[in-house]
C-alpha cells in the first residue's frame, strides 16, 4: 500500500515505511506534482513551483536530475513525461491532500445527517499531522499551505457546526478557545466559541467573548459583526432555550481533550564520557537555578511571603530562565546542556522537552517553530486533531499548557532566535536551555538570555578525555605523544574524540603513531564518511546559514598571514570597507566561527582555521591573490612607517606608493609604532613567509629591511636571523645592487648578533666586497660599522677600531652627521676598551653633541653608555651612574629593550663599586629577565652567577 503525505512532512509511505525522498527542493518536485496527482503539470510550472520567479541558470537541468531520482524511488510508471509536462500517475485517493478533499465534498453533499458528517469530518481531518508542506519554503509552497490551513479550518467549522447541532458545548471549549486564539476576527469562529461556552454555563465568558470581537472588528476593519453573530448574541441575553439541546452521544466520534495533562521525560540519555566542563556547569547553576519558593506555584495560600534574595545572575523575579549555550561546531554544547539537564532533572517535576532543531544538521532543514509546537503539544497530552492550525495559537496553548509548571525545556542545535523565540513558556517556573553556534542576539536582547560560549578542553580536560576512552595505562605509557595529539586536536572535543576513537579501534598501534598521522594529514585525518564523526563536514554544516560574502571572507581569514587579524588588516584582505568588513566579521562571530579578541582582533581554533584554508584554495585564483596582495602591502607599508618613526635618521629604501585598495595602519608618533610592531610583530613575520611562498621577492626583501630596527632593538635575534635568512633567497631574484649589499650585511650583523662569528664575518666581507665594486660609500662605511661591531663580538678590539675608523672617514665624505656620531661613538668605545680613555672619552662627546643637536635619542643613549663605561673604568662611579640613567631613560623612551638590558647590567657594576648592593641585585635581576626573554643564554649565566656571587 502507497500513502503520499502533504499535510505535514512531505512523505511517501509504502507499506508502513517511509521512503528516503532526498532534498528540500527534490520534495518541492514531487510536492508540485503530488497536488495534482493524475494530470499533466508543464516545466514552467514545475520550475515556478520549485524557484518562484527567479529560477537559477541551471534551473532547468537541475529540475530534470531530481526528477530522474524521483523516478528511481518511486519506480517505474510513478513519474511520466507527457508532451506537455509531467504527471504522477497515481490514484488520487492515495494523496491524503485529495481524500481531504474528497471526504470533506462528501460530508458536505452527500451525507445523511449530521452523525455521518461528523464520522467523515473527522476522517478528513485525521489526515493532517501538522502544517501542510512542512519542509520546503518558497512563494508557491507559502501560498498554497495558507490556502490549505483555511480549507482545514473550514472543516473543522463543519464539524464543530455538526457537533454543536449535535448538542455538544462545554467538551469544545478548549479546542475552539484555542482556534479563536488563531483566527480572532473570524466570525464562524467566534459564533461557535461563544455558543460553547453558552452551553458550558459560562455566559458571562460568553458575552464578553462577542464584545472583545465586535471591537477588534471596528477597530481593525471598520464594521459592526455580521447579522448571524449578532442574533447569536441576542439570543443568548435572551436566554433561548433552543441553544442548549440535550447533548447526543455518538460512539467513536467525540474528541473530547482531557485535562490530566502526562509528564514528558523527553531527555536523550546522559553522555556517559562527559569530560570536565565544572566551571561551565557552575555557570549554568548561577544562570538557571532558582530556588523553589520563587516560584509562584510553591507559594502557600494566604501567606504573605517575603521575596528571597537573588543570587548573581539569577534571573529576576516573574521571568523566564533562559541560558543559550553557543560555540563552533563539535565543541561540546549538547553534551553540556544534556549532562547540566540530567544533574537538574528532579528540580523539574513537572517534565522536561526536548528537541533537536536541526539548525546544523547535514541532511535536513531547520525544524521550523510550527512543527516544534505541534511536537511539544502532543507530548503535554492534546490531541493531534485539537492542535490549532495556526502557530500562533500553537504558541499560546502551548504556554498555557505548561503555566505555573516546574518545567526544562531544552532546545538543542537553533541555527536563528526565530526558531526558539515561539517555543519559550511564558511562565517563571519555567527554565530554558539552548545550544546553538550562533549568538541568537534577539533571544539576549529581548528575553535576557544569559549567553554561555563554549571554548576548547583544558590540557586537563584533554587528558582525561584521552584517558576515559583509551584506558589510563595506554595515555600514561607514552606522555610525550599525548601531549602532542592534544596540541595537534587543539583541545577540541570532537577532534580529540575522532582521534581517540582512531586509537581505540586500533589498540595495536601506539599513540605516537596515530599522532604522526595526524601530524601528516591534519584535517583530513578527522574526516570521515559519516558526517555526524567527521570535523570537517561538522564544521561545513556553519556555513550553510552564511551569505556568500560572508563565505568568502571566512575563506580568506584561512590564509591571513599571523596567528590572529585586526580590522585594518581583515578590510585590506577582503577588499570591504572598514564597517562592512566589521559587520561581516560579527557575523562570523555570531556564528562561532572567529573569537573577538581585544582592540578588534579576530582569531580562529587552529582546526577551523585549517578548513577555512582548504575552501580559500577553492576560491578563484585570482580573488585569492589580490587578497593576499592587500594584506601584505597592508603589513609592509604599516611597518616600513613604523620603522621611519623608530630610527628617522636611517638611510631609508624606496618603496612603491601603496595601491588604491591598500590602507596603511596611521601611526602618529614612536610609542604607537612600538605598540603596533609588538602586536603585529608574528603577523609580519607570517606576512613574509607568504610573501616568500608566492615568490613576491620584492615585499620578501622590504619586511626583512622594515624588521631590521625593532629586532635590534627588542633584542629578537633569532627572528633577525629568519627574515634576512628568507630575505637572502629573495635578493637573488632582484635586480638591485644596493640590495643584496644590505642582504649580506644584515645577514651578517644577525649571524654575529648571535655568536656565530664565522657566517657573519663571510657575509659582510662579502657586502664590503659588494659595495666596493659598485662604488657604494654609504654601503661601504655601513658594512664597516658592521665588520667593527662583529669583530668586538669576537674579542679583536684592535681590528674593530680600525673598521670604525674607516666607517668615520667614510661617513664624514658623505656628509651625513648622525652617521658620523654613530661611527664617533664607535671609535670611542673601541679605544675605550683598549685603554686610551681620554681619546675615548673626547670621540664620545663629540658623539654625544652630534647625536643631541639631530635628536637622535637611541644614538644619544648609546653614547651615555659608553661615558658611563669609561667613566666607571676610570673611577668616577657617581658619574658613570648618572650616565646609566640617562641612558636607560632614553633607552626605555625609544624601546630598546635589548640596550636596556646591557645598561642596567653595566649599572650594576657602578651601584657596586659605590657598595649600593641592594640596588646592584635589584637592576641586575631586571636585566636577568629581560635576557632571559631576549634568549640571551650566555648573558644569563653570566649575570646569574654575578646575583649568586652577591649572597
Amino acid at each position: 500500500m502507497v500513502v503520499f503525505r502533504l499535510l505535514g512532512g512531505i512523505a511517501v509511505v509504502v507499506d508502513g515505511v517511509a521512503l528516503d525522498l532526498g532534498p528540500a527542493r527534490q520534495r518541492c518536485v514531487l510536492a508540485a506534482l503530488a497536488v495534482d496527482a493524475g494530470r499533466v503539470v508543464s516545466v514552467e510550472m514545475l520550475t515556478h513551483r520549485v524557484w518562484g520567479e527567479h529560477p537559477p541558470l541551471r534551473a532547468r537541468a537541475t529540475l530534470m536530475g531530481y526528477l530522474s531520482r524521483l523516478r528511481r524511488i518511486l519506480g517505474v510508471g510513478a513519474v511520466v513525461r507527457h508532451p506537455g509536462g509531467y504527471v504522477l500517475e497515481v490514484e488520487r485517493s492515495v494523496v491524503d491532500l485529495h481524500r481531504f478533499h474528497e471526504l470533506c465534498l462528501k460530508a458536505r453533499t452527500r451525507a445523511a445527517d449530521d452523525a455521518e458528517r461528523v464520522v467523515l469530518l473527522e476522517q478528513a481531518l485525521a489526515l493532517w499531522q501538522g502544517d501542510a508542506l512542512i519542509g520546503i519554503e518558497g512563494d508557491w509552497a507559502f501560498a498554497e499551505r495558507r490556502g490549505l490551513r483555511q480549507q482545514r479550518l473550514d472543516a473543522e467549522c463543519d464539524l464543530t457546526d455538526a457537533l454543536l447541532r449535535l448538542g455538544h458545548g462545554e467538551d469544545l471549549v478548549a479546542t475552539l478557545g484555542a482556534r479563536a486564539a488563531g483566527w480572532p476576527l473570524d466570525e464562524r469562529v467566534a459564533a461557535q466559541f461563544t455558543l460553547a461556552l453558552h452551553r458550558a454555563g459560562r455566559t458571562a465568558d460568553a458575552l464578553a467573548h462577542y464584545r472583545q470581537l465586535r471591537d477588534r472588528l471596528i477597530e481593525q476593519l471598520g464594521t459592526e459583526p455580521g447579522t448571524t453573530l449578532q442574533g447569536l448574541h441576542q439570543r443568548i441575553l435572551d436566554t433561548d432555550p433552543a441553544l442548549t439541546p440535550p447533548p447526543v452521544t455518538i460512539d467513536g466520534t467525540s474528541a473530547v481533550w482531557s485535562s490530566d495533562m502526562p509528564v514528558p521525560r523527553q531527555l536523550p540519555a546522559l553522555p556517559r564520557l562527559f569530560t570536565g566542563r565544572a566551571v561551565e556547569l557552575a555557570r549554568l547553576d548561577e544562570m538557571l537555578t532558582v530556588e523553589p519558593d520563587r516560584h509562584p506555584s510553591a507559594s502557600v495560600p494566604g501567606v504573605s511571603a517575603t521575596e528571597p534574595e537573588t543570587a548573581p545572575g539569577a534571573p529576576a523575579a516573574g521571568t523566564v530562565a533562559i541560558a543559550a549555550i553557543g560555540g563552533v561546531g563539535g565543541i561540546g554544547k549538547t553534551w553540556l546542556a544534556l549532562t547540566w539537564a540530567h544533574r537538574h532533572a528532579e528540580a523539574f517535576p513537572d517534565g522536561q522537552l526536548f528537541v533537536d532543531l536541526r539548525g546544523f544538521s547535514p541532511t535536513e532543514q531547520p525544524v521550523p517553530p510550527d512543527t516544534t509546537l505541534f511536537g511539544f503539544l502532543t507530548a503535554l497530552g492534546v490531541v493531534s486533531d485539537l492542535i490549532p492550525t495556526d502557530p500562533d495559537a500553537k504558541a499560546a496553548l502551548y504556554r498555557s499548557l505548561v503555566a505555573g509548571k516546574r518545567m526544562l525545556v531544552v532546545l538543542d542545535n537553533a541555527a536563528t532566535a526565530d526558531q526558539v523565540i515561539p517555543l519559550l513558556p511564558g511562565s517563571p517556573t519555567c527554565t530554558v536551555l539552548v545550544t546553538g553556534r550562533t549568538k541568537l542576539a534577539p533571544l539576549i536582547d529581548r528575553h535576557s538570555a544569559h549567553h554561555l560560549q563554549l571554548d576548547v578542553l583544558t590540557d586537563a580536560e584533554a587528558r582525561t578525555l584521552l584517558t576515559g576512552r583509551l584506558g589510563d595505562a595506554r595515555v600514561v605509557a607514552e606522555p610525550k605523544a599525548v601531549a602532542e595529539l592534544v596540541a595537534l586536536c587543539g583541545h577540541h572535543p570532537l577532534a580529540l574524540t575522532i582521534t581517540a576513537r582512531h586509537a581505540r579501534t586500533r589498540p595495536d598501534i601506539s599513540v605516537a603513531e596515530v599522532t604522526a598521522e595526524l601530524r601528516k594529514a591534519g584535517l583530513d585525518a578527522l574526516d570521515d564518511d559519516d558526517p555526524a564523526a567527521s570535523l570537517p563536514a561538522v564544521l561545513s554544516w556553519s556555513l550553510r546559514a552564511l551569505a556568500p560574502e560572508q563565505q568568502t571572507v571566512f575563506a580568506l581569514l584561512g590564509i591571513a598571514p599571523g596567528p590572529d587579524i585586526g580590522l585594518s588588516a581583515a578590510a585590506d584582505l577582503t577588499g570591504l570597507p572598514v564597517e562592512r568588513t566589521r559587520k561581516v566579521l560579527r557575523a562570523l562571530e555570531d556564528a562561532s566561527l572567529v573569537d573577538r579578541r581585544p582592540d578588534h582582533r579576530y582569531a580562529m581554533h587552529d582546526l577551523v582555521r585549517a578548513y577555512a584554508t582548504g575552501l580559500a584554495h577553492d576560491l578563484d585564483e585570482s580573488v585569492r591573490q589580490t587578497a593576499l596582495t592587500r594584506v601584505i602591502g597592508f603589513y609592509l607599508h604599516t611597518a616600513f612607517t613604523a620603522d621611519c618613526l623608530l630610527d628617522p635618521h636611517r638611510m631609508p629604501i624606496r618603496l612603491d606608493p601603496p595601491d588604491s585598495d591598500v590602507h596603511p595602519q596611521p601611526l602618529p608618533d614612536l610609542p604607537a609604532a612600538l605598540s603596533w610592531l609588538d602586536i603585529h610583530h608574528p603577523h609580519l613575520l607570517a606576512a613574509q613567509n607568504t610573501a616568500a611562498a608566492h615568490h613576491r621577492h620584492q615585499a620578501v626583501w622590504q619586511l626583512a629591511w622594515a624588521l631590521t630596527t625593532y629586532h635590534w632593538r627588542r633584542g629578537h635575534r633569532h627572528d633577525a636571523l629568519a627574515v634576512w635568512q628568507v630575505a637572502a633567497d629573495a635578493a637573488v631574484h632582484l635586480l638591485d645592487p644596493a640590495a643584496r649589499t644590505d642582504t649580506h650585511r644584515l645577514l651578517g650583523r644577525a649571524y654575529a648578533n648571535l655568536g656565530r662569528h664565522v657566517q657573519a664575518i663571510a657575509h659582510l666581507n662579502q657586502a664590503l666586497v659588494l659595495a666596493e665594486q659598485h662604488h657604494n660609500l654609504a654601503q661601504q662605511a655601513h658594512t664597516h660599522n658592521a665588520l667593527a661591531w662583529a669583530c668586538e663580538l669576537g674579542r679583536d678590539e684592535r681590528r674593530a677600531l680600525e673598521h670604525a675608523r674607516h666607517a668615520l672617514d667614510l661617513y664624514r665624505t658623505l656628509d651625513h652627521p648622525v652617521r658620523e656620531a654613530v661611527a664617533l661613538n664607535a671609535v670611542g668605545w673601541y679605544t675605550a676598551r683598549l685603554g686610551d680613555h681620554g681619546t675615548a672619552r673626547a670621540h664620545c662627546q663629540a658623539a654625544l653633541i652630534l647625536f643631541r643637536r639631530h635628536h637622535d635619542y637611541d644614538g644619544e643613549a648609546t653614547t651615555l653608555d659608553s661615558l658611563g663605561w669609561i667613566d666607571h673604568h676610570t673611577g668616577h662611579h657617581d658619574q658613570a651612574v648618572h650616565h646609566y640613567q640617562h641612558a636607560l631613560t632614553l633607552r626605555r623612551a625609544v624601546g630598546h629593550t635589548r640596550g636596556v638590558a646591557d645598561t642596567l647590567d653595566r649599572l650594576g657594576h657602578s651601584h657596586g663599586a659605590l657598595g649600593q648592593y641592594s640596588l646592584v641585585r635589584r637592576v641586575w635581576q631586571e636585566a636577568l629577565q629581560l635576557y632571559r626573554e631576549q634568549g640571551r643564554n650566555t648573558d644569563t649565566e653570566r649575570l646569574q652567577q654575578q646575583l649568586d656571587a652577591l649572597d
